[in-house]
Parts: structure tokens; sequence; C-alpha cells
């Protein structure tokens, strides 16, 4: 349009060049500064963006913090569950501080990322809360543009998100698949935003799936996020109410399922 500024958020970006800064040279001097010893993080690792997970393995005595994570902003919680171990970071809210982690746990030696985040509404597909298998994400956010040309959506790896569905079909937990809206702004989910939204068949909105598929594209990196349909923003009293122990029984449930699923190699599509 005549006239417009285009956003800085588009300019200088080169999609082929590698970042200066780097999560294995920022770990390096963590783990200097905080005389922390050598060691690895499990393959699997969670991020947990509303912290429910980690307080309750905390208050149940099930986890403990791992010596290992070299993070100067966050602490992860390491438990076992059916004989996998996971890896769990609490309260990265946002697609640049999910992002920052994402980029640390797999310099940190994780293998696989999932990420289970608290979302609201938008398509009213039953009764609150229940789980979204995210498809693909509505770029509305910044970080996303860091690691991928413009485009509207950041898409999940098909193999991953195929095999994930396949493994929580008998887990007794309601699962549906099916694009989100990922906002930086949770605080501006206008009702003219959120009417575009569920014209567009967006299911719910959240603040981290864009984000991470970028990443995971960019970098090609398995990662798999899923959205806990917890709320309808509040718009009335009870909302955000995600089950027994905040959620964190099901996100179990879910978590093992998928993990098994991925070490058995069930997650590409025959």
């Amino acid at each position: 349009m005549a006239g417009r500024v285009a956003s800085p958020l588009l300019r200088h970006k080169d999609f082929d060049q590698p970042s200066v800064f780097r999560p294995e040279n920022l770990l390096r001097e963590a783990r200097r500064q905080k005389d922390l010893p050598e060691g690895e993080i499990p393959a699997i690792c969670v991020l947990d963006p509303d912290g429910d997970l980690v307080r309750h393995l905390l208050a149940s005595g099930r986890g403990v913090k791992s010596p290992h994570w070299a993070c100067y902003h966050t602490e992860m919680v390491v438990f076992e569950q059916d004989g996998i171990g996971f890896g769990v970071v609490g309260c990265a809210v946002g697609g640049a501080f999910a992002v920052l982690i994402a980029e640390q746990i797999f310099a940190s030696g994780g293998r696989l990322l999932l990420s289970i985040t608290s979302s609201g509404q938008i398509i009213d597909a039953g009764a609150t809360p229940y789980f979204i298998a995210i498809t693909q994400a509505l770029r509305d956010e910044g970080t996303s543009h860091h690691y991928l040309p413009p485009a509207d959506f950041a898409h999940a790896d098909p193999d991953l998100l195929w095999g994930a569905v396949a493994a929580l079909a008998g887990s007794g937990l309601r699962v549906i698949e099916g694009p989100v809206w990922t906002t930086d702004a949770p605080y501006r989910e206008t009702q003219s935003a959120i009417d575009a939204a569920h014209a567009a068949g967006l299911l719910a909105v959240e603040m981290e799936a864009a984000s991470l598929y970028a990443f995971a594209a960019a970098c090609g990196k398995p990662l798999l996020c899923f959205a806990h349909v917890t709320n309808q923003m509040a718009v009335s009293e009870g909302d955000f109410e995600k089950g027994e122990a905040g959620g964190a029984h099901d996100a179990i449930t879910l978590l093992v399922a998928v993990a098994s699923a991925w070490l058995r190699g069930n997650m590409t599509k025959r």
C-alpha cells in the first residue's frame, strides 16, 4: 500500500545465514559460571507453559530438578513414567521464550520436544477441557518470522502428527486435530480478531505453536505442539479448569502415549 511503512520485523532477514549467537555457547558459559557438572538431559523434553505439570511433579515428590540443565532463566524437572524419562521446563510462556528454551533443549541433548499449552476455545468442539493436536498455527506473532519467510501458517511435521494421533486414539483422552491461532498479545484478542479466527476455522488461540513449528521446520528438529483447551477467554466465571491436579494427570497420559510411539519408531505413516 502506498505510503505504508514495512514492519522492521520483515527487514534484514537472511534465512540461510547462521546466527552468530548460539545456544551452545550460552550454555557453555552458564555451566562455567554456575559450576554445573557435565551430563545429559532426558532425550524427551516437555514445555509446560502454565507450570501446572512442574508444580504437580515437585509437590508430589515425583520430579527432581536436573543438575545438568544450564539455562540462565529456567529449571528443568525430570521424572519417569512407565520406564520413560522426561525433562520438563515450566512457565516458558509465549513464542519467543518457548523457542529460546527449545533451542537450548536440543543443544543440551534433547531429541524430541513436546509442548502442552493451555488455550482459549474459538470454535466450540464440546465441553472443556480437551486437547488439540495442532496441525498448523497462524503466525500472528514475531518469532516465526526470524526462522521462516512470511506465510500465514507454520505446520506440524506430518509424520509426527500422524503418529501422535494414532498413539492417542486408545489413551482415553479426548484429542482432536486442527489449526490454531498463535498470538503474542493475549490481551489484544479483540472481537474482530476472534471473529476472523472463527471464520478461518481456527479451533483455539494460544501463544507458542507457530513459533515452535517455524523453529522446528527451519532447524529440522522433532517437535509437536498440543493445545489444552481449558477456557473461553474468561468471559464468564468458573473458566480455566483443567481437571484433576491442574490437568497434570491427563498431560502425563498424553506424554507417555506419544513418547512410547516415538521410541518404538511408530511415528511414520506407512
